[in-house]
């Protein structure tokens, strides 16, 4: 038998989605972030925005700093996501150059 944990249901995207198949700036709806981004079709970001939280890092289109990890580096519009692949982390922007995407919520 499961445990029906609120908290793990709210960090990993169990508070809803968002499609997004065009170039425009993604946000997900006030207070939540996007916790993981699933690629339906091969794609290339112009923009993914980590939320900034202190001492924890998550991969993205700006400055890669230390906590990212050694000789990281930050994600351009050469770099492409195939269909399928899922990224997690916590977001608080999308914007996709090309391809599709579901957004998944969390807090």
């Amino acid at each position: 038998m499961g445990i029906n944990s609120t908290e793990v249901a709210y960090g990993f995207g169990q508070i809803g989605s968002g499609f997004v198949d065009d170039t425009g700036s993604f946000t997900p709806p006030t207070g939540k972030v996007i916790v993981a981004v699933q690629f339906l079709s091969d794609s290339t970001l112009t923009r993914l925005e980590a939320v900034n939280e202190g001492d924890e890092a998550y991969f993205g289109t700006q400055a890669q700093t230390s906590n990212n990890g050694a000789n990281s580096e930050r994600v351009d519009s050469s770099n492409t996501f195939p269909a399928g692949i899922t990224i997690f982390g916590r977001y608080n922007l999308l914007t996709l150059a090309t391809g599709s995407a579901i957004a998944y919520f969390g807090y």
